[in-house]
């Protein structure tokens, strides 16, 4: 495991479960939303951000924490390990409720709301996003470890096994 994405629903814990597993490994730990997001809540352009991911992508080793639908094809092609949180939506709901408020360090700025286009985001993820996740996972999944977890549980007793 030195290439690792780790990918799953808006609020499933991705970057929480990506600092746990920076910290059980030593790999070097990159949030795809400090790459996009600027601290006044414009973004970088889309040329900008990939090249920014393919330097990332070139090195030894990495985590690379976040969804970005247009370029985890990209990531899944780099990587030699893929960790899906594919966790019931009432958890990932909770879980972006959650951190309203709160400083993190891996987005710029402190939520102030779970503002309804998000909520409606992660509400149509399993729908729109997650079977797209899949199909990449069978395209892309020979000679990979994959490990999707379907609760928070799973998850940190796999942390807890390394």
């Amino acid at each position: 495991m030195k290439r690792v994405i780790v990918i799953g629903s808006p609020g499933a814990g991705k970057s929480t479960f990506s600092r746990r597993l920076r910290d059980k490994t030593g790999l070097p730990l990159h949030y795809l939303d400090m790459i996009w997001h600027l601290p006044d809540r414009t973004n970088i352009s889309k040329e900008e951000f990939d090249e920014k991911l393919a330097d990332i992508l070139k090195t030894e080793s990495w985590i690379i924490d976040g969804n970005y639908g247009r370029t985890i094809e990209m990531r899944m092609k780099c990587c030699d390990t893929v960790f899906l949180l594919d966790y019931p939506l009432d958890v990932c709901l909770e879980g972006a409720r959650s951190r309203v408020g709160v400083q993190r360090e891996e987005i710029p700025w402190v939520e102030e709301e779970l503002d309804e286009e998000f909520r409606q985001w992660i509400i149509d993820f399993p729908k729109t996003k997650l079977p797209q996740i899949y199909q990449l996972l069978e395209q892309y999944g020979e000679g990979k470890e994959i490990h999707i977890f379907r609760s928070r549980d799973d998850a940190k007793q796999y942390l807890e096994s390394i």
